[in-house]
């Protein structure tokens, strides 16, 4: 695969987030929260049948519901939900989404599953298992890390969260920023190949730093 629909993660007008909250505690409020407190200037939709208001903010019950078309999904529901959300989203018209959710593995079927879903509209995929997508410069802050990052002109790209978010702390003691934060998660789709043909054109960067466990596709990460 290449960069195709990933700026649909990169510079969303619009998100919408599955399994959004109230429960204390919940992944599912903290992401809605840190979108909200981020700033982002688009329009945000939660998503969760069991509420009519998250946040202050209308909660739909499902796609079909939604005002307009969400140009970032964020998932943050349990993993046999993940397919049919993917599904949903491409036959609405969304090209991306950061999939929080961990449990899509091999072994239940529900990775594949999930890659199925997105074929037909060449859907892109972060993660699963992923802590979520913080690009500072645009004030998205689409995950659970436990504070935001400042914006700057170092890209980082991990497999770990807790690196991730070991990172940021050290970058706020530092003063330093970032022009985005990806934790890539199970890397199901996009990898950190595609990641970096997406950097290499962005202009916000001028420093790309890494923690990789494996290099899924090494003749593609070397190209990039």
């Amino acid at each position: 695969m290449t960069i195709r629909n990933l700026e649909n993660a990169v510079h969303p007008k619009s998100l919408a987030v599955f399994g959004a909250s109230v429960r204390e505690g919940s992944v599912g409020r903290v992401v809605l929260q840190n979108i909200v407190d981020a700033g982002f200037r688009g329009e945000i939709w939660p998503i969760n049948p069991k509420y009519d208001e998250v946040a202050g903010r209308r909660c739909y019950a499902g796609v079909a519901d939604l005002p307009g078309i969400p140009d970032l999904g964020v998932i943050a529901t349990p993993p046999a939900t993940v397919p049919g959300i993917i599904g949903d989203l491409g036959a609405r018209g969304t090209r991306a989404a950061v999939v929080i959710t961990a449990g899509l593995t091999h072994e239940n079927g529900l990775r594949q599953a999930m890659l199925e879903a997105a074929r037909p509209y060449l859907f892109r995929i972060i993660g699963p298992n992923t802590l979520g997508l913080m690009i500072p410069p645009a004030r998205l802050n689409a995950g659970f890390a436990h504070m935001a990052a400042k914006p700057g002109n170092i890209a980082l790209l991990s497999q770990s969260g807790a690196i991730a978010t070991s990172l940021i702390d050290w970058a706020a003691e530092n003063h330093l920023g970032f022009s985005h934060i990806v934790s890539l998660g199970d890397m199901a789709d996009v990898d950190v190949g595609d990641w970096l043909d997406m950097l290499a054109g962005d202009a916000h960067t001028s420093a790309i730093v890494m923690y990789l466990e494996t290099i899924p596709n090494p003749r593609k990460f070397m190209s990039a």
